[in-house]
């Protein structure tokens, strides 16, 4: 009877046809993501907290196995916007205001954007081919069997551990976008650095760190549910987990993009 019960907490999630419903896909991720993140809310409401063990593993996973993707990424974004940002402010004659008007987008948008991308193909898919294969080889139904329930043995950890290591890589992101704009400004525009970082320091303000802290919470949480919810739904052996991790790599780099859009219209509609 406990089994029974337990089983109810995933039974109502649909599951799809590999062969069916290509274009489909996008919506029934996100569909299966708010099922999942409705489930993980009331656990945590309700005071259950992942193992300490497990969360610390998924956290390493997030966190330090993707820290030299993340920082390279955003150290080169951040020279690429800077060259762009200066070409334009050369003709206005604004260059001194150049770490200003760089900070901002980079710290508003392309951080936060840019950090949940590389965790959604990084991590997000790792969590679809991981828990689908558990699927597709009846693990899952074994878990059931040793009286586990799923979501609080497998999703519970890897979407508290985004959550939790999502913001601190954004963070990191912007201070590494901002050392490779340092670089670009010094090497290309014969700008001292402490021009740039008093720039910087002038137009960012406390609640644009607060805002992408805000964004990166709510992609990390996406982007875990997202993969979760593809792996636990995978069914067709190893061609249908291909298909569950690129499904999940798409739909949450779309997910991420409409939920920045309307993140960034409640955050700073009122600006300007």
């Amino acid at each position: 009877m406990e089994m029974s019960n337990e089983k109810k907490s995933v039974a109502v999630m649909p599951k799809f046809k590999p062969d069916k419903g290509v274009d489909k896909r996008w919506n029934i991720g996100f569909f299966l993501a708010i099922l999942l993140g409705g489930q993980v809310l009331i656990r945590l409401l309700k005071g259950k907290m992942p193992k300490k063990r497990d969360l610390l593993e998924q956290m390493a996973t997030v966190g330090v196995d993707s820290l030299i993707s993340v920082l390279l990424i955003a150290f080169f974004a951040g020279m690429i916007f800077t060259i762009q940002t200066a070409r334009e402010l050369v003709k206005f004659q604004a260059i001194s205001a150049l770490g200003g008007a760089f900070s901002l987008a980079f710290c508003r948008e392309l951080a936060p954007v840019l950090t949940a991308s590389i965790i959604a193909g990084q991590v997000g898919s790792a969590y679809a081919a991981e828990i689908g294969e558990m699927q597709v080889t009846d693990q899952i139904d074994a878990l059931y069997m040793l009286k586990t329930d799923p979501i609080d043995y497998l999703v519970m950890p890897r979407v508290v551990a985004c959550c939790l290591m999502l913001p601190m890589l954004t963070i990191i992101a912007l201070v590494a976008g901002i050392g490779g704009g340092v670089c670009v400004a010094v090497s290309f525009y014969n700008m001292p650095p402490g021009v740039f970082l008093n720039s910087v320091r002038n137009f960012l303000e406390l609640r644009d760190v607060f805002s992408i802290a805000v964004k990166s919470l709510v992609f990390g949480a996406m982007v875990a549910l997202i993969g979760c919810g593809w792996g636990l739904t995978t069914i067709g052996g190893s061609k249908g987990v291909s298909r569950a991790t690129t499904a999940t790599v798409v739909t949450s780099w779309v997910s991420i993009f409409v939920v920045d859009f309307f993140l960034s219209l409640a955050i700073f509609q009122k600006v300007g």
